[in-house]
């Protein structure tokens, strides 16, 4: 029963958090919007960042924990920022927030898990590449990653993040296999 409530309050909060900022969201009403009372709230939570910080704690373990083998670029950068995708009004509220360094943490953590399966998926079956030139792709890779987020954030989540990441995509492909070429020489 403990953790259907915990569940129940995460889900109410980041559906409040969906239609209105944090500084709007009162205790109040996530306990009512869930059906329980105050006291249950503050059994699982100190307040409503440490809520907040736990969901995106949670989120990025369960990314981290499912495999996934990804084919392609795009592919790998969609399974990333689904999650912001389809909660893009609550991001936007969270990045605007004084609590922004919980979802900042969370999107590293994401992007740097997503560069790293997919660098290590595609150097699989030619040997691998030295572990500095690796980190180095790696590092690179979830910076533009990470930009492309925030830019998008940034510009008020109003237009349409996945056909932006297509289409750059397109534009450069070929500069990943380029240089996992370079650190092969």
């Amino acid at each position: 029963m403990t953790s259907l409530t915990k569940d129940a309050i995460k889900q109410s909060f980041l559906k409040l958090l969906n239609k209105k900022p944090i500084d709007k969201i009162t205790v109040k009403e996530i306990v009512e919007d869930c059906g329980i009372n105050r006291n249950s709230f503050y059994y699982h939570f100190d307040d409503i960042p440490s809520l907040m910080e736990e969901i995106f704690i949670d989120q990025a373990d369960e990314f981290v924990r499912r495999s996934f083998s990804p084919d392609n670029l795009y592919d790998s950068i969609m399974e990333a920022v689904a999650f912001s995708l389809e909660n893009k009004t609550a991001i936007f509220h969270v990045f605007n927030s004084p609590n922004r360094q919980f979802y900042d943490r969370y999107l590293n953590r994401v992007a740097r898990r997503t560069v790293t399966e997919f660098v290590d998926n595609y150097t699989k079956d030619s040997g691998g590449i030295r572990e500095d030139d690796r980190e180095a792709v790696v590092m690179y890779y979830k910076s533009l990653l990470v930009g492309f987020v925030f830019d998008w954030v940034n510009d008020g989540v109003q237009y349409d993040l996945s056909l932006k990441i297509k289409r750059i995509c397109e534009l450069f492909e070929g500069t990943f296999e380029l240089a996992i070429e370079k650190c092969r020489e």
